[in-house]
């Protein structure tokens, strides 16, 4: 399917029975309209794609993916979450799942997919939230908790960062970054396989393909690497800044989970845990998991949220 949104963004949309043989992620998906047209920070509407179970009156926790995944990461967590009686809510960010992806490049930056979420936690009234985030989920997340810090009451991070011009890229990161550019096919499931421990079955890797039918839908994957902000001219690098500052002022509990065979990222929870006021005395862990600690820990990360819940709640 593809439509022209009155803010000028073509789009496509992944056709549903991609979807239809997907046994493992069995919780319906519900649809918010985010974004305005005209609004060049957070231009739309597009419909951004989400599953929202649980107690509406319990705690709520906010599960955000990254690159190039979608909210089928987190199926090994949300029953332990619901088990434990909370709300969960996984979105599917724009470009990726069930989401609207517009087709041309230059429509995604940082600044849209921050503004594109937070829309989305405002249509659905969310606050006072729980927030995991890992990969790109960790730069979205942690922007809004340095913008919004009231409406997160704890904050827990696998395998993410908030990248300010603190710390530089590491070379893991850099060749990464470069593969994506200069890549003509972009295989997202053996780029999920690669990074876990563990291998993904054959299933598995089709549930990782499934939003992607051709090359039009790809181009928000394509560009995720390229908006890490790395540059101190970076268009992002002043906002950038002023949430990381806000960040060391973020004084309720603050947890990192971290898997530490990811190259990438595994070892970038320190300066995290040494800047946030909420990170000292909390059981920081580093667990035998890959980049996509989801797939490798699930449950023993979603153990972990729900402790931290139902020890500072």
């Amino acid at each position: 399917m593809t439509s022209q949104s009155p803010a000028t963004l073509d789009v496509v949309r992944t056709p549903e029975e991609r979807f239809a043989a997907i046994s493992d992620y069995p919780w319906p998906v519900q649809y918010a309209e985010v974004g305005s047209p005209g609004d060049d920070t957070c231009p739309g509407p597009l419909r951004m794609a989400y599953v929202d179970e649980g107690p509406r009156d319990a705690p709520v926790v906010l599960l955000l993916h990254g690159e190039p995944t979608w909210g089928y990461l987190y199926r090994h967590m949300i029953p332990v979450l619901l088990d434990a009686g909370l709300r969960v809510v996984v979105p599917d960010l724009v470009g990726f799942g069930r989401s609207d992806k517009p087709t041309d490049p230059a429509a995604y930056t940082y600044a849209r997919h921050v503004a594109w979420t937070r829309a989305l936690c405002d249509e659905l009234g969310l606050s006072d939230l729980t927030l995991f985030c890992q990969d790109w989920g960790s730069l979205i997340g942690l922007r809004m908790v340095g913008e919004q810090p009231e409406r997160f009451a704890r904050v827990v991070v696998g395998n993410g960062f908030l990248p300010a011009g603190e710390q530089p890229p590491t070379p893991a990161f850099r060749a990464w970054r470069a593969f994506a550019r200069w890549t003509p096919v972009l295989p997202i499931s053996r780029i999920v396989d690669f990074g876990t421990k563990r291998k993904l079955s054959k299933a598995e890797r089709a549930a990782y393909d499934a939003p992607f039918p051709g090359r039009r839908y790809l181009a928000g994957a394509r560009m995720f690497p390229k908006l890490v902000p790395t540059d101190a001219d970076d268009p992002a690098m002043p906002a950038q800044r002023e949430a990381w500052a806000s960040l060391g002022r973020f004084d309720k509990p603050f947890l990192c989970l971290f898997g530490k065979l990811d190259p990438i990222l595994g070892r970038a929870d320190g300066p995290l845990i040494a800047h946030v006021p909420g990170a000292p005395g909390q059981p920081h862990d580093r667990l035998v998991g890959g980049h996509f600690v989801q797939e490798d820990v699930g449950p023993e990360l979603a153990a972990g949220i729900v402790d931290l819940v139902q020890r500072t709640g």
